[in-house]
C-alpha cells in the first residue's frame, strides 16, 4: 500500500486503498484516525460541497448552534479551548477547519466532487466510484480498496416542507433555515416561524432581538430543556489542569451526565415528565400556560429533547420578545396563517422550520458484482457495515447524546479491522448474518421523530441482538468498538477474487432473508 495513490495500468483510473465520502465532522475523524494508524495507505476525502464542515457549513440561519457541549461534540483527540461549552456555528465551523489542517488532512480533501454511485467487484476485490464533478458537471471513476461514508443521513439538496394549504397565496417571503437568504432583513419585521424542534428554538430568541414580534406556531410542543451556556466545571478544569487533562476530565464527566439523563428518562418517564415540567415553569412567567406549549404527548426522549443555553428561549417569552401558539394551520393567506381556532398571524416572512430530509449514505447508489444494493434488504453489522457488502463501512452518530462520541469509536474499530485483515493477508471482508440474526429485524434508526419515521424505510434494518444493532450507549460502544475483538463470526474474511451470491428477498418483520454469503 503506498501513501500516494496508484493508478490502474488498464484503466488509467487512480486508485486508492480508501476512498473517504464527506469532509463533515465524521469524515475528517474518520481520515485522523487512518493516517494515525495506517500511514501507509492512500487516501482522499470527497465532498460534493466547495469545503469542509458538512451540516456546519450548510446551515447558516440565526443563532445556529450545537445542541450538545463541545466537549462531548468536539474529538476526542482535539481539546475544545473555548470557555463557551455551546458553541455557535461558525465556531464549531472553524474547529473543524482547524481540526484537518493540524493534521494535514486539508490537503486530501477533493472539494465539488459529488459520489453518485459505487460498484463491488469481488474479481478484482476492489470498488469503482463514480463522481460528478460539480462545477462543469463532468463525470470520473476512481476505484479503492475501502469505500467509507461520512455522509451522515440529512439531505443537503432539499428540507422538509409539509402541505400547507394557501402558501402560494402569501404576499410575504417564505424562508427554509436549510436555504437561508444571505440578505435576509427582518428588522422590525412581524415573523412566524413554524416548528417546534431544535431549530425553531434556535431560530425564535436569536431573531426576537431584531423583528418587531415573533411567533413560533407550533402543532404539537417538544421538551425543551435550559442548559448553561459555560460548563464551570470544564473552565475550572483547565485553569487547573491544562487544556488537555482538564478537556479529558471534562468529556468523561459529560458522558456520565449525558448518558444517565437518558437512562433516567427511559427508566422513569413519568418522574422526567414531572421534572421538566417544574424546570420549564420555573422560567416562564407566573401563570404561564406551561401544559398547552410546554407538555408533548411522548415521553423523554421518544424524540430529542431541544436544549436551550441559558433559557434564551424562555428568557425572549418573559421579555415579552417572542410567543408560542400551539395550534393547527387551517390556511395561509396573503397577509399570514389563519388558524383552526380562528386566531389570524399577521406575518411579512414566514419561516418553515418544519424539519429535515433523510438521505442514507448521501445518495450513493451502491452495487455489488453490478447487482444493486437496496439498503432495506441489509441489517447494519456493529451500527457501521451493510450485510453482504464487502470493505464498505458508514457512520451514524447518536440521537441521544454527542453525534461526535460515536465517530471515534467507529473510526477505531474501522483501523482495528484493518489491521485485522492485513495481519491475516485478508482483501475483503463481508459482514454475513446467522438465522438468529435474521429472526426478527427492526429500523435502524429507533426514534419516533417526524424526519426520521419519513424516511425509515430507506435505512438498513437492525437484527435479532448483538452484533446487529445499532447501540446508542457510548459505554456499550467502547466495550464493542474500542475494547472487544474484531474477529467475529459473523465477518467473513477472504482472499480475491471471491463471488458473491445474488442478493434475495428483502427482510421483512420477523422473517429470515438471503444475503449475499461469500463462496468456499
Amino acid at each position: 500500500m503506498n501513501l500516494v495513490s496508484a493508478t490502474d495500468a488498464n484503466t488509467h483510473r487512480e486508485h486508492l486503498d480508501v476512498l473517504i465520502v464527506g469532509a463533515g465532522i465524521s469524515g475528517i475523524g474518520c481520515a485522523y484516525y487512518l493516517q494515525k494508524h495506517h500511514p501507509q495507505r492512500s487516501y482522499a476525502i470527497l465532498e460534493a460541497r466547495d469545503r469542509i464542515g458538512g451540516t456546519w457549513d450548510l446551515f447558516r440561519y440565526p443563532g445556529i448552534r450545537s445542541d450538545s457541549d463541545l466537549h462531548t461534540f468536539g474529538y476526542e483527540f482535539k481539546p475544545w479551548r473555548s470557555r463557551y461549552a455551546i458553541a455557535d456555528g461558525a465556531e464549531i465551523l472553524d474547529y473543524i477547519d482547524e481540526a484537518a489542517r493540524e493534521n494535514g488532512i486539508d490537503a486530501r480533501l477533493r472539494a465539488g466532487q459529488r459520489v453518485t454511485a459505487a460498484n463491488w467487484s469481488s474479481d478484482d476485490g476492489r470498488w469503482t466510484v463514480r463522481i460528478k464533478h460539480t462545477t462543469g458537471g463532468a463525470t470520473t471513476e476512481v476505484t479503492c480498496g475501502w469505500l467509507f461514508a461520512g455522509t451522515g443521513y440529512y439531505h443537503y439538496d432539499a428540507g422538509y416542507i409539509p402541505e400547507l394549504p394557501g402558501l402560494e397565496r402569501f404576499a410575504g417571503q417564505i424562508v427554509h433555515p436549510q436555504h437561508w437568504p444571505e440578505d435576509l432583513d427582518y428588522t422590525g419585521k412581524q415573523v412566524v416561524v413554524i416548528g417546534s424542534g431544535a431549530t425553531a428554538v434556535t431560530l425564535v430568541p436569536a431573531m426576537a432581538e431584531r423583528a418587531a414580534k415573533i411567533t413560533m406556531l407550533q402543532r404539537s410542543p417538544s421538551y425543551v430543556v435550559s442548559l448553561p451556556q459555560e460548563d464551570a466545571i470544564a473552565n475550572l478544569a483547565n485553569r487547573a489542569l491544562g487544556p488537555e487533562r482538564g478537556y479529558a476530565l471534562t468529556r468523561r464527566k459529560n458522558i456520565a451526565v449525558q448518558t444517565g439523563f437518558y437512562r433516567f428518562c427511559r427508566r422513569f418517564p413519568n418522574t422526567a415528565r414531572r421534572l421538566i415540567r417544574h424546570l420549564t415553569i420555573r422560567q416562564l412567567p407566573e401563570g404561564y400556560p406551561v401544559d398547552e406549549h410546554f407538555r408533548p404527548r411522548y415521553d423523554p426522549w421518544d424524540q430529542r429533547v431541544c436544549v436551550v443555553p441559558n433559557g434564551d428561549l424562555f428568557r425572549a417569552i418573559r421579555r415579552g420578545r417572542a410567543e408560542i401558539v400551539t395550534d393547527r394551520i387551517a390556511s395561509i393567506t396573503e397577509t399570514g396563517i389563519e388558524l383552526a381556532s380562528g386566531r389570524a398571524l399577521e406575518a411579512d416572512i414566514i419561516v418553515t422550520a418544519t424539519g429535515l430530509r433523510l438521505l442514507p449514505l448521501g445518495g450513493i447508489a451502491l452495487s455489488v458484482d453490478g447487482e444493486q444494493v437496496e439498503l432495506a434488504r441489509t441489517l447494519a453489522y456493529k451500527g457501521m457495515m451493510l450485510s453482504g457488502v464487502p470493505n464498505f463501512a458508514f457512520l451514524i452518530g447518536y440521537t441521544n447524546a454527542s453525534w461526535t462520541l460515536k465517530v471515534g469509536l467507529v473510526c477505531e474499530h474501522f483501523t482495528r479491522l484493518l489491521t485485522h485483515m492485513d495481519a491475516g493477508g485478508y482483501d475483503q471482508v463481508t459482514p454475513t448474518p446467522d438465522a438468529h440474526a435474521l429472526s426478527r429485524t427492526g429500523p435502524l434508526l429507533d426514534f419516533t421523530a417526524g424526519y426520521v419515521m419519513r424516511a425509515v424505510n430507506d435505512f438498513p434494518r437492525q437484527g435479532a441482538g448483538a452484533p446487529w444493532q445499532l447501540a446508542m450507549n457510548p459505554n456499550v460502544d467502547r466495550a464493542v468498538l474500542r475494547d472487544g475483538a474484531v474477529e467475529d463470526p459473523a465477518l467473513r474474511f477472504s482472499r480475491r477474487p471471491a463471488r458473491l451470491q445474488p442478493i434475495s428477498e428483502p427482510p421483512q418483520e420477523g422473517q429470515d432473508h438471503a444475503i449475499p454469503v461469500v463462496q468456499a
